[in-house]
């Protein structure tokens, strides 16, 4: 599998408060993008993957509503994972 444990622990770790709070919005939101990442370069080889095509666009949604709730909720943390990230708006 592309996303191993401790491919996790990373993301968790950098991005997170630490490497066991897996349920903060900014370590979900890396999580998200670097799935998105994997998907978006599976699907530029392979480009008639429907199925691969739509788990690409739930998870840009689902990190789009949670960028969101962390814009309403604390937009320094907000501003801080966008630029962290490299997230375009």
């Amino acid at each position: 599998m592309y996303l191993s444990a401790e491919k996790k622990q990373e993301l968790f770790g950098t991005y997170g408060k630490s490497n066991k709070d897996t349920g903060a919005a900014e370590s979900q939101i890396a999580l998200f993008s670097y799935r998105i990442s994997h998907l978006t370069e599976h699907l530029k080889k392979n480009r008639k993957d429907y199925s691969t095509q739509r788990a690409l666009q739930l998870l840009v949604g689902k990190r789009r509503n949670l960028l969101d709730y962390l814009k309403a909720k604390d937009i320094e943390r907000y501003r801080a994972i966008i630029k962290a990230l490299n997230i375009r708006r």
